[in-house]
């Protein structure tokens, strides 16, 4: 549908030809997505409004996508591999800017249409492999790029004690009158509190190695071949900045290698042969670029970060849902019990997690 905010946005950037639509895709809980086409020969392209609530400076946002895609093109061209479908090529704006601000302060960006497939979810063990491959590689591609140079969009993002912190602040504050509802679900928080400092404790101490993330790891965040089925590329670099390996290993378990949707208590469980698949995949391109303690330590992932979403999900849920997009007034609450029963099975399972690793993991 071309409204006129739309036809504004699209007028700050140098597209080619005239727009003749717009479609409205994507299910992420932040940013808006539109594939525009025009009368021109090639003529589709992404179109996104970024989140001010959660984007607060959205140019060090783009710096930081910009920075990562021209190191991965970098490295796939010295590899004989052209990038034209295997990295996100942004659309300049009429400014020369990578972004368009529109009369009321809203941030949009573009690039080039890349025709592939995605996924809700991985629908074949075969999907999880490339999965993981793609998010391995990822990691692999990115092994010399500077981290630490990277704008930090999202202050603390994957800061596990801090989101602590401001869980319990929720509770305290009840903004939206929610909390007496939920006692249950702030006790298991609560009781694993001391724990939530394991992956930061070792990225101060030097334990772990920073490297450049993306932070937002999920099948429907990669983009497969039509044709062969093989992950092309990883879309959605908004949160690309400094962090840990294990962050993101630790989502591709959270949201590959369950048993059910994000917002599904009902049935929600590890999936033991889908980790393997997703260790594998993943092991497969990156091990050589990673730590042994990174390596190792894998599987720790996947419970902070299980832990820290469902504990996000919660936050949201007891400030009024104020961050993630939500479809009912429980939406969050139910996001976080889902996550909190596939937490309770991933430690359960954790030493099944660590035999699988080391069988995955390169020779010394």
């Amino acid at each position: 549908m071309l409204n006129e905010e739309l036809r504004a946005a699209a007028a700050g950037f140098s597209f080619p030809g005239r727009l003749t639509d717009a479609e409205e895709i994507g299910t992420g809980h932040v940013n808006r997505t539109w594939c525009l086409t025009f009368d021109q020969p090639r003529g589709r392209y992404i179109l996104q409004k970024l989140s001010a609530q959660a984007f607060r400076h959205p140019e060090q946002v783009m710096e930081n996508a910009r920075r990562v895609c021209q190191h991965i093109e970098g490295c796939l061209a010295a590899m004989g591999v052209s990038g034209e479908d295997r990295v996100l090529r942004f659309m300049p704006a009429r400014d020369g800017g990578l972004l368009f601000c529109d009369e009321a302060g809203g941030s949009w960006r573009a690039y080039r249409y890349i025709d592939g497939l995605c996924f809700l979810q991985a629908d074949s063990l075969d999907r999880l492999r490339e999965m993981g491959r793609a998010f391995g590689q990822f990691q692999r591609l990115l092994r010399d790029f500077p981290a630490g140079e990277l704008y930090e969009t999202i202050p603390f993002f994957h800061h596990t004690p801090r989101r602590y912190e401001a869980f319990r602040a929720a509770v305290e504050r009840d903004a939206a009158g929610r909390a007496a509802g939920v006692r249950r679900e702030i006790e298991f928080f609560s009781a694993r509190a001391d724990g939530l400092d394991a992956i930061v404790r070792r990225l101060e101490s030097g334990e772990l190695p920073v490297r450049a993330v993306h932070n937002d790891a999920k099948v429907s965040n990669v983009l497969f071949d039509a044709a062969d089925g093989s992950a092309l590329l990883l879309l959605d670099l908004d949160t690309v900045m400094p962090g840990s390996s294990l962050y993101d290993f630790g989502d591709i378990v959270r949201t590959g290698a369950s048993t059910a949707a994000e917002d599904e208590p009902r049935g929600m469980a590890l999936d033991l042969e889908r980790f393997r698949v997703l260790a594998e995949g993943y092991l497969q391109e990156a091990g050589e670029a990673l730590a042994a303690p990174e390596i190792r330590l894998l599987p720790l992932g996947a419970r902070v970060i299980t832990c820290e979403i469902a504990m996000r999900f919660l936050t949201d849920y007891l400030d009024g849902d104020v961050y993630f997009r939500v479809a009912t007034p429980e939406h969050n609450l139910v996001r976080a019990r889902a996550q909190m029963k596939l937490l309770e099975d991933i430690e359960r399972k954790s030493a099944a997690m660590d035999a699988i690793i080391a069988e995955y993991a390169p020779a010394p």
